[in-house]
């Protein structure tokens, strides 16, 4: 069974992590004048990679629940990034769809994104972000 130091718990390091790098993509949108908060982006990642797809498909990319992600799609409808389209062959579903606008923001924030990995990434070798990779994902298979 694998100890945790007291001053390293777990939850309290990942939590830390995580908070740090919100903070940091947060303040980077908005010096940039892209109003969008991090789960917004992690959506919009997902149309600029496949545009007109389910909900559900970005749910499961994203690993977010239903009713999360109806907020967060209503909220990218009123900022005007996407839009809702009934699906052609299947009328239960929508289909999420970039507007001009969401597009528009694919680049800059894009080019935001790879600058704080970068920074993140720094002095981290290869070898040091696989295993991290690995047990994050070894983690994330217990949790599920």
């Amino acid at each position: 069974m694998v100890q945790i130091q007291e001053d390293e718990v777990f939850s309290i390091l990942t939590g830390k992590v995580s908070t740090a790098i919100n903070r940091t993509f947060l303040r980077s949108f908005a010096q940039e004048g892209i109003d969008i908060t991090t789960e917004q982006w992690s959506v919009l990642a997902c149309l600029w990679k496949k545009d007109c797809v389910t909900q559900q498909t970005i749910c499961t990319l994203t690993s977010k629940d239903k009713p999360s992600m109806t907020r967060l799609i209503d909220n990218l409808e009123k900022r005007n990034l996407v839009q809702r389209m009934p699906d052609k062959n299947d009328r239960r579903n929508n289909l999420i769809h970039l507007t001009q606008a969401g597009s528009a923001l694919q680049t800059k924030a894009t080019e935001i994104v790879q600058s704080i990995a970068t920074k993140t990434l720094n002095n981290i070798t290869e070898d040091e972000l696989n295993v991290s990779r690995i047990v994050l994902k070894k983690i994330m298979e217990n949790l599920q």
